[in-house]
């Protein structure tokens, strides 16, 4: 894994709703041929780019040697257009990949999501045909992720058991249900935001990318 510092860039990608704000992040290594895409939490509640496990993830990311892109959806910061429940939020997602595939020369995409983000990159591993999938405490109880299709790349599920806004059962409950199966980290008494638990976090997700 790198350990020297990344560099970022701030860009504005063309999206369906209007220009998407977006943080280019380039690792100080780069291994070729892949970008993670990273996803934030609900827009209706605070959720931006710049949330600290969005930010986590772009990290574990960036330690693989992986360029990442967060961004704020549509009627975020400086993104265009209003909340889609979703819906266009993985539009805005997929033009994202498709920014993020050309501008670094990547062939394959890592989706990668925190919370409402989760529901996104899901959306995103299946219409993009992502390489790898991470969803960290997934909204299964506000969002119907059975509506969609499960994606057949390798998927790993974080869920913190003293999640506030997402119940734990729930979440192990529906990993069950799903074919082919996601691997599962609980993490034992971390909230929904992962307090004091962001550095281990960014490992866990680091150490699962990198083994595969």
């Amino acid at each position: 894994m790198s350990a020297r510092h990344p560099t970022t860039e701030r860009v504005f990608i063309d999206g369906p709703a209007g220009p998407i704000e977006a943080l280019a992040e380039y690792p100080a290594e780069p291994l070729a041929g892949l970008v993670a895409v990273c996803c934030h939490p609900h827009p209706l509640f605070g959720g931006t780019m710049q949330n600290k496990v969005v930010h986590a993830l772009a990290r574990a990311a960036l330690d693989c040697g992986v360029p990442a892109i967060r961004f704020n959806f549509r009627g975020v910061g400086g993104s265009q257009g209003a909340y889609d429940n979703g819906v266009g939020e993985t539009d805005d997602a997929l033009a994202v990949a498709q920014w993020g595939e050309a501008h670094f020369g990547a062939r394959r995409t890592w989706a990668l999501g925190f919370s409402f983000g989760s529901f996104v990159a899901f959306g995103l591993a299946n219409s993009h045909g992502a390489a790898r999938l991470v969803t960290v405490a997934p909204p299964v109880q506000r969002f119907d992720f059975a509506q969609l299709a499960v994606p057949r790349c390798p998927w790993l599920v974080v869920q913190g058991d003293n999640d506030e806004l997402v119940n734990h059962d729930s979440v192990l409950q529906w990993t069950r249900t799903v074919e082919p199966a996601p691997q599962v980290e609980i993490f034992p008494g971390a909230d929904h935001f992962f307090h004091g638990r962001i550095a281990a976090l960014r490992e866990a997700v680091a150490r699962w990318l990198a083994e595969r």
